[in-house]
C-alpha cells in the first residue's frame, strides 16, 4: 500500500494541489484498500467503488459532501495513478439536507473572542475581521500585510487562487507584538543553528539562503499569526546562516 500512496502523492504535487488535499485523498485512498481487505485497487473496478461510498452512506451516516470527496479522491486514484476510466456508478448517495446557517450576533463574537488570550486571541480575530480560512491565516506573511491601505494579500488561497481582503486596523498593535516575538525567537534560532523553513516550489533553488533569512527584513515572509513551516535539521540549516549580501525577497518565517 505504501508505495501506491507514494505514487498517489506525487501525482497530486505534479498537479499542484495542497497540502491538506494531499493528505485528504491519501487518507481516503487507505480507507478504501482497508475496507476491501487489503485488495489491491488496480484488481478492482466499479462494483468495490461502489460498495466502499454505500456503505459510507449507509452504514457511517457521512454527509453528502464526505461521500463527494471520497469519490474525487478514488476517481483521482484511478485515472492519474492507475491510469485508468473509471466507468458509470450506481451509488447510494447522501441527500444534500438545506440548513440555514447559524451567524453570531456581535455580542456574542465580544464574548467568544474575550474568552480567548495571546495568539489563539489574535488568530481568531483575523479570521473574524478578515474574512480568512484557518490555513490562509496560518500562513499569514510580512510581505502579504499592507497597513497603510488596511489591506492583506491571500496568496494560493483555494483553488491556488490570489485575492486581497481586508486587513483590521484594530489589530495593528496585535501584529506588532507578534513579529516583534518572531524576529527574537528567529535570532535565537539561528544563534543555535536553526531557523530554517520549507521554501515553496522552486525558491529554494533559486534563492538558496532565502530559508533562512531573517524575519526582522522589511520584505521577509515572516509569520504573522502561527507556525507557517517545519524547521529544517540542525545539518541542514547550520550552513545557511543569512549575510548582509543574500537576497531578501522571499526569506520565510521563524519557527514557533
Amino acid at each position: 500500500m505504501s508505495a501506491l500512496i507514494t505514487q498517489m502523492q506525487h501525482a497530486l504535487r505534479a498537479r499542484h494541489y495542497s497540502r491538506r488535499t494531499e493528505q485528504t485523498y491519501c487518507q481516503w485512498a487507505r480507507r478504501y484498500i482497508r475496507f476491501h481487505a487489503l485488495r489491491h485497487p488496480a484488481e478492482m473496478a466499479e462494483p468495490e467503488i461502489n460498495a466502499f461510498l454505500t456503505h459510507l452512506a449507509m452504514d457511517e451516516h457521512v454527509s453528502a459532501s464526505t461521500q463527494t470527496q471520497a469519490l474525487s479522491a478514488l476517481l483521482f486514484l484511478y485515472r492519474h495513478v492507475l491510469g485508468r476510466e473509471v466507468g458509470e456508478l450506481d451509488l447510494v448517495r447522501e441527500n444534500r439536507p438545506r440548513r440555514l446557517p447559524v451567524v453570531l450576533s456581535r455580542e456574542e463574537v465580544r464574548q467568544l473572542l474575550g474568552g480567548l488570550e495571546g495568539e489563539p486571541r489574535l488568530v481568531a480575530t483575523l479570521l473574524y475581521g478578515s474574512g480568512l480560512r484557518l490555513m490562509e491565516c496560518l500562513r499569514l506573511r510580512v510581505c502579504d500585510l499592507e497597513p497603510g491601505r488596511g489591506e492583506r494579500r491571500v496568496r494560493s488561497g483555494k483553488g491556488d487562487r490570489d485575492r486581497v481582503t481586508m486587513l483590521p486596523r484594530s489589530l495593528r498593535s496585535a501584529l506588532e507584538g507578534r513579529l516583534a516575538r518572531a524576529r527574537a525567537l528567529h535570532e535565537r534560532d539561528l544563534a543555535d543553528g536553526w531557523g530554517c523553513v520549507e521554501m515553496p516550489g522552486a525558491l529554494a533553488r533559486k534563492y538558496p539562503r532565502a530559508a533562512a533569512e531573517g524575519a526582522g527584513s522589511g520584505s521577509s515572509r515572516s509569520s504573522a499569526a502561527g507556525a507557517t513551516a517545519r524547521p529544517a535539521s540542525r545539518a541542514d540549516t547550520t550552513s545557511t546562516r543569512p549575510s548582509s549580501s543574500a537576497p531578501t525577497p522571499t526569506a520565510c518565517a521563524a519557527r514557533e
